[in-house]
């Protein structure tokens, strides 16, 4: 299978680019590395990205900027780190990328824990993460061409063994799942 993964130099995308490359062609995908570089908060830039990466069969998103800190210290221009980068530049992946990608692929958003079980201070990650589950479950009612989409929703990826990270998008990748919130580790 030929996937792209965008965030692959990130916490998440080192672990998943050498599991993944033993069975797939990975194409990565990021900010500043990678074979192909993105900006998930320019749709542009998304654009541009599918128009030179051709013949996808799946994209996995495990990238995407969210600010940290209490109620009171939360404005507009610190929720929308989060809310154009994470949750719209992977919202944008998919309603762009879908026209490239091929035929019964699929999407692999990454959320995260908070967006069912909200901490203190992190109020931004709780409002993206839970839009990022609520996108891909509406999503996954309307997609055509037999294409799917997934979210894999993790806890402290530093708490994670590597090993259930990598089955988590394994299993999205390579099962007839769609419209799933895939926990790990909660």
């Amino acid at each position: 299978m030929r996937i792209l993964l965008i965030g692959a130099n990130g916490t998440i995308g080192k672990i998943l680019n050498p599991a993944l490359a033993k069975n797939h062609e990975i194409i990565t995908a990021g900010r500043n590395s990678g074979d192909f570089k993105i900006d998930l908060s320019d749709s542009k830039s998304i654009e541009k990205l599918f128009n030179e990466v051709k013949n996808i069969d799946s994209c996995i998103c495990a990238a995407g900027d969210c600010y940290t800190g209490d109620l009171l210290s939360l404005d507009e221009e610190k929720l929308n780190i989060g809310i154009k980068n994470k949750l719209l530049g992977q919202i944008n992946l998919v309603l762009i990328g879908q026209k490239y990608l091929n035929e019964n692929g699929s999407f692999i958003l990454t959320s995260g824990k908070m967006g069912d079980k909200p901490v203190k201070n992190n109020i931004s990650k709780a409002i993206v993460n839970g839009g990022i589950n609520s996108f891909v479950l509406s999503a996954s009612l309307e997609l055509d061409r037999g294409i799917r989409i997934n979210a894999i929703s993790p806890a402290k990826v530093s708490d994670i063994p590597a090993e259930d990270l990598i089955n988590a998008y394994t299993k999205s990748i390579e099962e007839s799942i769609n419209g799933e919130i895939i926990k790990v580790n909660y």
